[in-house]
């Protein structure tokens, strides 16, 4: 696109010297046209964007996850959506079903409010003692998900069937634990079949074959991973586009 990218890391700036997140968040939006912060807690990214003066982008943090689902949405209506383009495309999102099958982390919680945004529904399963957690998503209302104790109840007539590794950056420490825990929340081919005949798979990767997803359903015909990792890509150059010029295209 045209741009050169500055790329710093708490060693990198004086963020590790103790500078207040603020400090760091005027100087350096004095020096860029746009910010994309890759970190642990929203907090931070949310006072960083408070006093800074060009757009910062969430590119992750332990809550949420926005330019993946954007980039998972995009697929669905790649794959799913009518060819013409505009808000025809779109349309396919009202109504659909989505699965999710693991840990109630950053990307279930980033589902969530995509599907009160977009009038779709979640389908939650997760272990007791990792469930998401509405308030942190910021949700109304329960009418924009479900919550199943058995991923394949969650599963039945979904249209995307979509999970995540068991153990997030920055739980490491857990992740014995947590194998134990999601034993039985990998997504096999009898929870595929359980949903609707055309269903996809995505998983934002990596992803660890047999742990979170049998190798069969990751490597099957109704996986997408590849076009999703792709489309981040895509659907990042469109953002930043947006952000920039106010539309795209």
């Amino acid at each position: 696109m045209g741009g050169s990218v500055v790329h710093l890391t708490t060693g990198d700036s004086q963020l590790g010297r103790a500078e207040p997140v603020e400090d760091s968040a005027r100087v350096i939006s004095r020096m860029v046209d746009l910010v994309m912060i890759r970190t642990f807690e929203q907090a931070k990214l949310e006072r960083f964007a408070a006093h800074s003066r060009v757009p910062v982008i969430n590119g992750l943090t332990n809550e949420f996850h926005p330019c993946q689902i954007l980039a998972d949405l995009f697929t669905y209506i790649e794959h799913r959506g009518t060819q013409d383009g505009g808000a025809k495309a779109a349309d396919c999102l009202r109504g659909m079903v989505v699965a999710w099958v693991g840990d109630g982390n950053n990307m279930a919680h980033t589902w969530l409010q995509a599907a009160e945004i977009l009038g779709f529904t979640v389908h939650v399963s997760t272990p007791g003692g990792y469930e998401i957690d509405p308030v942190v998503a910021g949700i109304s209302g329960t009418h924009c998900y479900k919550v199943f104790a058995d991923p394949m109840d969650a599963c039945r007539g979904a249209h995307l069937v979509t999970t995540d590794v068991w153990t997030s950056m920055g739980y490491e420490a857990e992740n014995e634990a947590r194998k134990q825990a999601f034993a039985d929340w990998c997504v096999d081919r009898e929870m595929m079949a359980a949903a609707r005949p055309d269903a996809l798979f995505m998983h934002c990767l990596p992803a660890h074959r047999g742990e979170e997803v049998e190798a069969e359903v990751i490597d099957g015909t109704q996986s997408v991973v590849w076009d999703e990792a792709e489309n981040r890509m895509h659907v990042q150059k469109a953002l930043m586009e947006y952000l920039l010029l106010g539309r795209i295209g």
